[in-house]
């Protein structure tokens, strides 16, 4: 579609509205006797545009074989074609195609068209090829793009964000096409669309976490508004959907429509149209004469329809009203902008909404704002009343309040409900001795020939079987990528969950996280399930579990599930094949496609054991004591000896400790290469340590193997989709700070190039930290409130801490001694409010090293900026005010950042602490005393420096003391801190000038 006859560009977007819009028409058309033929016409241009829309993505399909693989700006399907051919127009340098909202927008307009009655999708190529899409948009949590405006992050340099928009589309074109039919009504079981449930939870989460934000650099958006409300439908909380839609209203809207962002300069007179990028600091001059919108009127005239408000669709009609003209034909016009004249501007920003603004040339020159006339065209007829809402949301994307509990959608767009579903789970012992041992407790269970002709899968070979899903040579698409899957049935397969894995990552050998990890996966299962029928869990459980003092916790889990409760979640146990017929059955008939070239599938074998052999028990001992976690070698003495000595000694020695300890020196000295003459020995070092439960030894050999803890790149995706950031590198040297997810090999890289020189068992422990924390941030979000950025190990110093802190007088715990289930129990104990019982010392320590910030911090940051004209420094770091000021705004994510960024070089988590409260007292300062202003450049080291020392003065102290009897203080009350840093931050403010107010009392005249 294009938008005038001289254009040869054709836009996805505008066209899909487009195609909307006919389709919309038709519907109205449907409804009356005779159409004369226009239901049909009406139809098939929709159709037409559709599968328009189609040829072009179809033709770049070697495109999204390499999205698949490596989703970039550079990789993606173009959003600009040839109206007459359909050939790509701009190459990817001069245009940023990257938009994830557009071909999310295309997949649900596909769903909601077939599911009215079009036939859209013809073949197999094309089922295939829409498939590969979906993989494409699933990825949607993970992809920075540009966005609804196509220019990324509202500075305008090129660069891309996780945009709200992009991902709630995404989200919402995921739910609409799982499980759905291309073929409609004549559909067979290979024309199904399979989405991963477990991407479009990310997706979800991501979403939740990014609102009511539209990305770090826009705090709020118009681009969001088909994102919540018409077409997407995408946010199914009420209170998140008013907090977002409030905020867009009041800091966008305006006389003529809604602006798109603050500070935008789209069109606007003080844009320089040369050029593609604007410069650092130009972001000021588009202050208050952003250009506005009259579309996101009509946005909102249809919100209102659909949520039954008439008095939000009459306010928003009289608005549209005033700023649409007509043609000499009488059809009405909608002007794409309006923009204030060069001549205004100056007065336009000094007092905003004073001066009139004047429409673009939409209508003018055969020229016409195709998105906003289609629009238009959708509006009037849902006003009119000659469509329902029913009829252009046949897939029931928006669901009032009220009904939401009648939808019988296979998956609906409703986040977790609170529901009480019985979780059924079928009990699988590896043995036949197995068996037989646990029923001597009362433990029925059965063992994998006993269920057959069902089969047990380890979830690789689903992976594996999944890989088939929209293979297409013709088109050269290679199916779905490894990505693991957490789906729960196959065909006459069961998987069992992923945390049955047996992994090379010493965390499987702890029995206690296990437990936990089964009990966290009900308790989402609890939450989340929503389908007919009834979940179906399958517990593996091994002789390896059951050894030494595994036993007892194992057996206790065993007898809740007996029970019928866990962890206060109902589950029933009973035998896999009776359960079965309650379970929801997912059909790969894609796999009947092309069953020549799949792969024989690996079920889980039962061990081969004489039934009645005995289990042997007690071949693991209990928590290894300090004494065996320690080498028996004095290490600093090996680093000097020659290698052939420490060779020698390595073979001659028993204690396990003491031969990872020479490992590592021979590493060292030797290098690399030398690792292949060690690797067999360090993994028989690590087994027997594991075995053992010598958890200091597991951790070095673990480090020293390089290992890689399965799922680390979904972990950091779930801390910065909760809007974080990550820094991997030990306390007190060089970090490396994580915005955007990466793969798991370019984290290990990070995380082995960054801990092991200064401390080999760390990379391993903040492998695991990185495990847990995402997990938790998943379920208990506020624990980490206050905390912008997660530093790992700055964690490990705040665990470190309060092992020191327990310990009082003793010595304290070696933190890398302790078993994976300890570390996790101490995380949550150190994320935990502080308790008011502590010392300040031990408070500030460990809120120090948890980053933690009060409540607004970064606002009052900011509010001191303004008046700081030289910008504030600290550690090195200094922070200007311009070009911050113009550049960015208070509220927006990346000024927070940039903030994190000036503390960064603080070594002392306390003196950080002490910062923090600084710039407190600086803000309320400023904040009560408005006449005041610093001249010079605040630097924050040097009030804490005078502050500290008028702290000596009062306490009788000699100078140069360290500064632990100050940490130790209270920050409020008399003497307390505060005091002595308001009274240095006093002085520095009385030094400068002070600008006079009106109504001065000691001026005479």
């Amino acid at each position: 579609v294009k938008t005038s006859s001289d254009c040869k560009e054709a836009k996805v977007r505008d066209s899909l509205y487009c195609a909307a819009s006919s389709w919309a028409l038709a519907m109205a058309y449907r409804r009356i006797d005779d159409d004369m033929g226009r239901t049909h016409e009406l139809e098939h241009s929709a159709i037409k545009c559709m599968r328009g829309i189609l040829y072009c993505y179809m033709r770049q399909s070697d495109t999204v074989e390499r999205f698949k693989q490596d989703p970039s700006p550079y990789t993606c399907l173009h959003s600009v074609f040839n109206v007459y051919t359909g050939d790509e127009i701009y190459p990817y340098e001069k245009y940023s195609h990257l938009q994830i909202d557009a071909v999310s927008l295309f997949l649900l307009y596909l769903v909601e068209m077939i599911c009215s009655g079009l036939q859209i999708i013809y073949n197999t190529d094309e089922v295939s090829f829409i498939q590969n899409l979906v993989f494409c948009v699933e990825r949607a949590y993970r992809v920075p793009d540009f966005g609804m405006w196509e220019r990324g992050s509202k500075y305008n340099n090129g660069s891309t964000e996780l945009h709200s928009s992009s991902v709630g589309l995404a989200k919402a074109a995921l739910e609409a096409i799982n499980g759905f039919n291309l073929f409609g009504n004549q559909g067979c079981s290979w024309s199904v669309i399979f989405v991963d449930l477990d991407a479009h939870n990310r997706n979800r989460q991501t979403l939740s976490s990014l609102l009511p934000r539209e990305s770090r650099s826009h705090n709020t958006d118009a681009a969001l508004l088909p994102c919540i409300s018409y077409p997407a439908f995408a946010v199914e909380d009420d209170a998140l959907y008013t907090q977002t839609l409030d905020k867009i209203v009041r800091k966008l809207r305006g006389k003529y429509g809604f602006k798109r962002f603050l500070r935008d300069g789209y069109r606007t007179a003080n844009e320089d149209k040369n050029r593609r990028y604007y410069r650092p600091a130009e972001m000021k001059l588009f202050d208050g004469i952003e250009c506005e919108f009259p579309i996101f009127f009509i946005y909102m005239m249809i919100d209102g329809v659909f949520r039954g408000n008439q008095a939000q669709v009459k306010e928003y009609q009289d608005l549209l009203q005033a700023v649409i003209f007509q043609t000499y034909d009488g059809h009405a016009v909608i002007p794409k902008y309006y923009h204030v004249p060069a001549d205004f501007v100056e007065a336009e920003q000094k007092k905003h909404g004073s001066q009139k603004r004047f429409p673009s040339n939409s209508g003018r020159d055969g020229m016409l704002f195709l998105w906003g006339q289609a629009l238009y065209n959708i509006a009037k007829l849902l006003v009119d009343g000659l469509i329902s809402p029913k009829d252009i949301d046949p897939i029931n994307r928006y669901v009032p309040r009220q009904d939401q509990r009648n939808v019988s959608m296979r998956y609906s767009n409703q986040g977790p409900i609170e529901n009480d579903v019985v979780i059924h789970v079928a009990l699988i012992a590896e043995s036949q001795r197995l068996q037989v041992f646990l029923n001597t407790y009362g433990i029925q269970t059965q063992t994998p020939q006993q269920v057959e002709p069902i089969q047990i899968w380890p979830q690789k070979e689903l992976v594996k079987a999944y890989r088939f899903l929209a293979v297409n040579k013709k088109l050269g698409l290679s199916g779905r990528p490894d990505r693991p899957i957490y789906r729960i049935l196959g065909k006459t397969v069961v998987c069992y969950p992923i945390v049955f894995d047996l992994s090379d990552f010493y965390l499987s050998q702890d029995v206690m996280l296990l437990i936990d990890d089964i009990k966290n996966a009900l308790q989402f299962i609890k939450q989340c399930w929503k389908m007919p029928g009834r979940p179906l869990f399958l517990v593996l459980i091994r002789e390896d579990n059951i050894k030494g003092s595994r036993f007892n916790p194992v057996l206790d889990m065993l007898a809740s599930f007996k029970k019928g409760n866990i962890g206060g979640v109902k589950v029933h146990v009973d035998r896999l094949q009776t359960l079965i017929s309650g379970a929801v059955v997912e059909q790969l008939d894609f796999l009947r496609v092309n069953e020549a070239e799949i792969p024989e599938f690996k079920s889980f074998e039962e061990l081969e054991m004489p039934k009645h052999s005995k289990v042997k028990r007690q071949t693991s001992t209990p928590n290894a004591s300090d004494l065996e976690q320690q080498p028996e070698i004095n290490i600093q003495e090996w680093y000097h000896k020659p290698t052939h000595e420490i060779m020698q000694k390595f073979n001659d020695c028993d204690c396990l400790a003491s031969q990872a300890q020479l490992a590592s020196v021979l590493l060292k000295k030797e290098g690399p290469d030398f690792f292949k003459n060690l690797k067999d020995e360090l993994e028989r070092i690590y087994r027997r340590a594991g075995s053992r439960k010598l958890w200091s030894v597991v951790r070095l050999a673990a480090s020293l193997l390089t290992k890689l803890v399965d799922s680390l790149a979904p972990s950091i995706t779930s801390i910065l989709v909760h809007g974080k950031q990550v820094t991997l590198g030990l306390f007190g040297h060089d970090e490396e700070v994580i915005s955007n997810p990466l793969s798991p090999g370019v984290i290990k890289d990070i995380i082995y190039s960054k801990c092991s020189p200064h401390g080999e068992r760390e990379a391993v422990l903040q492998q695991e930290l990185v495990i847990h924390i995402g997990w938790i941030i998943s379920n208990n979000p506020e624990l980490f409130s206050g905390m912008l950025k997660i530093r790992i190990g700055w964690i490990v110093q705040a665990m470190k801490h309060e092992l020191e802190i327990r310990a009082g007088d003793m010595r304290p715990q070696d933190i890398y001694q302790m078993s994976p289930s300890d570390v996790k129990q101490l995380l949550l104990d150190v994320l935990q409010p502080q308790q008011t019982g502590r010392s300040w010392l031990n408070r500030r320590q460990i809120d120090g090293s948890m980053n933690r910030t009060p409540l607004g911090f970064y606002d009052r940051v900011w509010q001191i900026l303004e008046r700081t004209r030289n910008g504030i420094k600290v550690a090195g770091n200094h922070l200007p005010q311009q070009p911050t000021l113009s550049d960015m705004t208070m509220y927006e994510m990346n000024f927070s950042l940039l903030v994190e960024d000036t503390l960064k070089n603080i070594v002392l988590p306390e003196y950080r602490q002490i910062i923090v409260e600084l710039l407190m007292v600086v803000s309320i300062v400023l904040e009560r005393n408005p006449e005041l202003e610093f001249q010079e450049t605040v630097d924050l080291d040097r009030l804490v420096k005078e502050a500290f020392t008028d702290f000596q003065k009062d306490h009788g102290r000699p100078e140069k003391e360290d500064m632990e009897a100050f940490y130790n203080t209270p920050a409020l009350g008399k003497k307390g801190t505060s005091s002595y840093l308001t009274k240095a931050v006093m002085i520095q403010l009385l030094q400068g000038e002070v600008k006079p107010s009106k109504d001065d009392p000691c001026s005479v005249s």
